[in-house]
């Protein structure tokens, strides 16, 4: 008494059985669950679609993207399709315990159904993260049988692991048991990426189409672009409330200029709400009269809005593991390099499909072999490599930033490579220009611990600066500088002037020319590698 009936608790193996042991319902206490039947007649789900929103390396759930499940009813309005999601339920904010317990499966992890609208507002980094939407090819009696297992999965907690058993694994089961036969589960090595998970369904034929969902930030930088700085300005102001929309009315500008401007100013007005930088009253009131002012210069064509072209689709671009094979010098002796990284895109790779000027680079393990001294050595190990360039502009102002961590070597008083551990963060701000691509600068630190060092440690900081240009589309470079001095534990200066390069031959291979130069106490350093 009380209780959900088994059939209703059940739902999808009192399904199973009654197929295949041909059981007549009618001669049941409970024949079917009436709440999922209701459920399903007045939703009547009719199609269900792939949701990937792209990385954002300022939330550490967001650094990979993430998957869920939307399923459209018979309203045919996305907004209001249903969103599937697995998550972790964590209430952790200090960053080092999130990380530790999202690793070690020390959360538990949920299945939710909401209005994909709700889930969107839900993200608090949506306004920067584009959205692909792929459609799946999935017929009626598959739909009912995921929204069955989905029912069964109801308040059930599993282990949420951030590497491998994570959203995108746990929507593979929803899909297996849509459609009997697949294997999606069993494919999966020791970790579990969303992007991968996009390619492994695609592979298994579901995918039956792709739609682009821009986010709000690139609606606005699209629309800045359209517009000169004094129409940008204007914008800025109206969303802000510096300028009167009295400006608007004049005849000044053509109908076109006016309507771009109002366009963007009404988008930068829902950004500055929707972080928190503008009372729900002061927003109302700007809003509705940035829309009454739009709507009295009517429609158009080719509404630019409308118009964002979409870029190459994440699952277009490389691959997430990389090999890499080379040959250098460093001084007078030659080597032979390989380097394997399991994840998963560097700044100097193809950025087509990923978010440019981001790097996210987990286990980048580089062996070096020195055939005229017959030695093999470990050159470095980056535990974690993260940088994220991000520019500004006079719309948005973020910080750029970088981590490393990890194992590398460093020439000792004796001219010896030495392996240390490091951990250099650091943070500063990056500009887009036209021809010379992103321009960046940072203050960094940098910590060295080894016993190979004569105190054991080394504590510094100092700076870092770089540009990062397209050349050609296939044609990447970067020349950048970083000086750190370290002034506690060991006492030394560490000076390094890089130029790299990047030939992309297609999306999944490319070849790099490297040529660095070093100072290392009063001790100089050249090297080349191809």
């Amino acid at each position: 008494e009380g209780k959900p009936a088994a059939v209703c608790r059940f739902a999808a193996r009192y399904e199973w059985l009654k197929e295949r042991l041909s059981i007549d319902p009618s001669r049941l206490p409970v024949p079917d669950c009436a709440s999922f039947e209701e459920f399903m007649r007045q939703t009547q789900p009719e199609s269900v679609a792939l949701v990937f929103p792209m990385a954002h390396l300022n939330g550490p759930a967001s650094m990979f993207g993430h998957t869920l499940l939307t399923i459209e009813t018979a309203n045919k309005s996305k907004l209001l399709a249903y969103a599937v999601t697995y998550s972790a339920f964590a209430n952790e904010t200090f960053g080092p315990f999130f990380a530790v317990k999202g690793l070690t499966g020390l959360y538990p992890g949920y299945f939710s159904i909401m209005p994909y609208y709700a889930k969107l507002q839900e993200y608090s980094d949506i306004d920067h993260r584009d959205i692909w939407e792929y459609p799946l090819n999935l017929t009626k009696p598959e739909i009912r049988r995921m929204m069955l297992h989905i029912r069964e999965l109801d308040h059930i907690a599993s282990d949420y692991y951030f590497f491998d058993e994570n959203c995108s694994y746990a929507l593979y089961f929803l899909l297996e048991a849509a459609r009997p036969g697949v294997c999606l589960t069993d494919g999966t090595r020791g970790w579990l990426i969303p992007l991968d998970s996009v390619r492994a369904i695609g592979r298994q034929g579901f995918i039956q189409g792709v739609a682009y969902r821009p986010s709000r930030t690139t609606k606005i930088k699209y629309l800045a672009a359209g517009l000169t700085d004094s129409e940008q300005d204007l914008a800025m102001g109206l969303a802000k409330g510096t300028v009167s929309e009295v400006v608007m009315t004049g005849p000044a500008a053509s109908s076109m200029e006016k309507i771009k401007t109002l366009d963007l100013a009404g988008e930068y007005l829902q950004y500055l709400y929707t972080k928190g930088m503008m009372p729900q009253a002061t927003y109302q009131e700007r809003f509705i009269k940035t829309l009454k002012l739009r709507s009295q210069l009517g429609t158009v064509a080719d509404d630019a809005t409308e118009k964002i072209p979409a870029p190459v689709q994440p699952d277009k671009g490389h691959l997430s593991n990389r090999l890499a094979l080379g040959v250098g010098i460093k001084d007078h002796d030659a080597y032979w390099e390989t380097r394997i990284r399991p994840v998963y895109h560097g700044l100097m790779d193809n950025d087509d499909g990923y978010v440019k000027g981001a790097q996210l680079i987990f286990t980048d393990l580089a062996l070096r072999w020195y055939p005229e001294k017959h030695k093999v050595a470990l050159q470095s190990l980056d535990i974690i490599d993260i940088v994220s360039l991000a520019p500004r502009d006079r719309f948005f102002h973020p910080v750029s930033w970088k981590i490393t961590t990890g194992l590398t070597r460093i020439t000792d008083e004796d001219e010896r490579d030495r392996l240390v551990y490091q951990i250099n963060p650091g943070g500063g701000m990056t500009f887009s220009t036209t021809h010379l691509g992103l321009l960046y600068a940072m203050l960094e630190t940098g910590l060295n611990a080894s016993g190979a060092l004569e105190q054991g440690y080394a504590l510094g900081a100092g700076g870092s600066a770089g540009m990062l240009t397209n050349v050609t589309p296939h044609w990447k470079t970067h020349l950048f500088a970083r000086d750190i001095y370290y002034g506690l534990g060991d006492t030394f200066n560490a000076f390094e002037a890089c130029l790299q390069q990047s030939l992309s031959l297609n999306p999944n291979q490319s070849v790099g020319l490297d040529i660095r130069r070093r100072k290392t106490r009063d001790l100089y350093e050249t090297e080349a590698k191809l």
